[in-house]
């Protein structure tokens, strides 16, 4: 699983990976390259044992990811076009989204198109207050091509995807906010402590428990699944497991889960 990165850092502390976009001369734009070491980074967080919640972040203080990389593809033809969003849709932005591990985005400033689509992949955003989010994508003939036309209706609703997406415009933190969009807004040198707090929140429960609920919060917007009846299904399952066997011994035994022993 290793790779030698260019355009991302990895650090490990905790059970904690935080993955953070190093191209702050580009505003931490992503290209080809950088979306091919996400994918691999959350490949690999997924696999580790020592990892149980990943937190993904922009170098520096003005952007998390301020778009795509445009002058990649500049001249591409519609099949080109096509195969550029399905490539990003199966290796990095529907691979956060049922991730077992759970994502956290840590909105650092700018978060524009293929940034805000980014974070809006991710289970939990928490933002700066400087941050300012958009999908300028109809500015340049384009529609957003990293989930940002479904993403945006399911966590803000169809209203405000549509002003949104139609308008091209910005919108500031509190906005945001109040949109559902953010988590949280944050002071920018309380985020990454913010956000390691929200994991050490997840890190204390269940692994096994966190991966299912993950699962089935998402069946609810898959065509394929009734969601209620995948939480049925998934409930039932849970029963079968050491973590609920530990969950429940320690409830009744009025003493803190220790689920990390299970694995």
């Amino acid at each position: 699983m290793h790779m030698k990165y260019e355009n991302i850092i990895v650090d490990t502390e905790e059970k904690i990976q935080i993955v953070t976009i190093n191209r702050p001369s580009k505003l931490n734009a992503l290209n080809q390259k950088t979306i091919e070491e996400l994918s691999h980074a959350i490949d690999a967080a997924e696999a580790s044992k020592d990892v149980s919640v990943v937190i993904i972040t922009g170098k520096g203080e003005k952007a998390f990811v301020a778009g795509a990389d445009i002058s990649e593809f500049s001249s591409f033809s519609a099949e080109e076009g096509r195969l550029l969003s399905k490539n990003g849709h199966e290796k990095l932005f529907n691979r956060i989204d049922n991730l077992k591990t759970p994502v956290i985005a840590a909105v650092n400033g700018f978060a524009l198109g293929g940034g805000l689509e980014l974070a809006m992949a991710a289970h939990i955003r928490l933002f700066s207050e400087n941050a300012k989010v958009g999908l300028p994508e109809t500015s340049l003939g384009l529609i957003p091509g990293y989930g940002g036309t479904q993403r945006l209706a399911q966590i803000a609703g169809k209203g405000r995807a549509m002003q949104m997406i139609l308008s091209a415009e910005m919108i500031d933190a509190s906005t945001a906010f109040n949109f559902g969009i953010a988590n949280a807004v944050l002071p920018l040198e309380n985020l990454m402590e913010a956000s390691k707090k929200q994991a050490e929140k997840i890190i204390k429960n269940s692994p096994m428990a966190v991966a299912k609920a993950i699962q089935c919060i998402n069946a609810n917007y898959s065509s394929e699944m009734n969601g209620l009846e995948h939480e049925v299904d998934t409930f039932g399952s849970c029963f079968d497991t050491s973590d609920f066997t530990e969950g429940v011994h320690a409830f009744l035994e009025k003493r803190n889960a220790n689920f990390n022993n299970n694995h």
